[in-house]
């Protein structure tokens, strides 16, 4: 029975996570599968209970951090060659940058029969200053030249990986895309939007507009806050916006708010139970244009509360929050980074704008909010679009046909 390394940075919320475990769960009997990842930060929501869910035990490896330090990078390293030394596997997929790194090097080191890598995003734009980045190029092409394949999570990815950057040739690159089970995005969804604004106290006339991921500056929420504060001038009609997440840009943001004159309101009012209810029907929190909730896990009632998502980041590879707004039949308003336009349908279930166009962003979310029509159309298009591309078993065959072939 062939077996599996599976090494990830770490369990946080996102699509890595989520590509892990349905891979190591959902493979086909004939591979065994051990899935090893390292601590998740402290500003990070965990998603340990992704794992619990399909009685997936990870193995942590403290040493394996996400932030660059040689002295933990190495004991890492020592502890992966021992992994592989005990556990003997025919092939090592890591998944994002820091696993692959350290990862890839062990594997290569022991000659281990096969290595494969996702690129679940990349640091090759907008994280880093020139230096730097070229430094990361050049290790990912050292690092490609000791793999069997990459994997792509769009189209747009494979593009950028081959022609813009150089990491490998087109040959080594697959595209194979996130896959997930997105029914409950579709489930009791008129009980979820009542729960969601009932606990915010989102009047029936209130266009409730969210942005769901971390609080960190490559999802760009200044660009949010400042469209939001142009939509709310700019229209007739009233709105909410919601940051669902937490992160080290959360206290700079809040200040960014005041800045705006804008009025806002904190969560968190999860309780590990479910959502609270109110005392006597009044809302949980205090009703504000911009509320910051925190990490929320059960974002299905999250996006069918609101009304619109956003999201604003300056680079994604395949942004999770948009697979899941448009499994929700939610209207999208977007920048057009990444392997966003990979992701949607642009003109059909998101309208899409250059990275850093405030008129453009809040043209279009003005648009949206003052027709009802506009939104419902737009989010109809969502359901069809995602239930059969982006469910977790064309992930598991695709991942699983792509292993026979380097293992033949």
């Amino acid at each position: 029975m062939p077996r599996i390394l599976r090494i990830i940075n770490r369990f946080n919320l996102g699509g890595p996570t989520h590509n892990a475990a349905y891979l190591t769960r959902y493979l086909p009997g004939e591979f065994e599968t051990l899935l090893v990842g390292g601590s998740q930060e402290a500003t990070e929501e965990g998603s340990h209970h992704i794992l619990s869910s399909l009685g997936v035990e990870p193995m942590i490896l403290p040493e394996l951090q996400r932030e660059v330090a040689p002295w933990r990078d190495r004991g890492a390293y020592r502890r992966i060659k021992q992994l592989i030394k005990d556990f003997k596997p025919d092939i090592v997929h890591t998944h994002a940058a820091k696993a692959g790194a350290v990862g890839r090097m062990a594997a290569a080191d022991l000659g281990v029969k096969a290595i494969v890598h996702t690129f679940h995003g990349h640091v090759f734009h907008s994280y880093f200053g020139p230096v730097r980045t070229a430094l990361y190029k050049n290790i990912e092409r050292f690092l490609a030249k000791r793999s069997s394949s990459i994997i792509a999570i769009s189209d747009k990815q494979k593009q950028e990986l081959v022609e813009e950057h150089r990491i490998c040739g087109e040959e080594k690159v697959s595209v194979i895309p996130l896959g997930f089970d997105l029914s409950r995005f579709q489930e009791e969804q008129t009980r979820k939007r009542a729960l969601f604004r009932r606990v915010y106290g989102v009047a029936d006339d209130e266009i409730a507009i969210g942005i769901v991921g971390r609080l960190v500056p490559i999802k760009n929420h200044d660009l949010f806050l400042d469209v939001i504060a142009r939509v709310s001038k700019a229209t007739g009609r009233k709105i909410r916006a919601f940051v669902v997440g937490d992160g080290e840009e959360r206290e700079r943001l809040q200040e960014r708010v005041t800045e705006l004159g804008l009025s806002q309101a904190s969560g968190p009012y999860f309780n590990g139970h479910g959502f609270g209810h109110g005392v006597n029907g009044k809302p949980v929190v205090a009703r504000a244009t911009i509320t910051f909730t925190s990490w929320i896990k059960e974002v299905d009632i999250v996006n069918a509360g609101v009304d619109i998502i956003m999201l604003t980041s300056l680079n994604e590879g395949t942004p999770v929050s948009l697979i899941e707004a448009q499994a929700s039949n939610r209207p999208i308003v977007s920048t057009r980074v990444g392997g966003i336009e990979n992701v949607v349908v642009p003109g059909r279930t998101a309208l899409l704008s250059e990275s850093g166009d405030v008129d453009g962003l809040a043209a279009q979310l003005t648009a949206l909010v003052e027709s009802d029509e506009q939104r419902r159309d737009m989010g109809d298009g969502g359901w069809a679009h995602v239930r059969d591309r982006y469910h977790y078993g064309r992930l598991v065959e695709d991942t699983a046909q792509l292993y026979r072939s380097l293992l033949a």
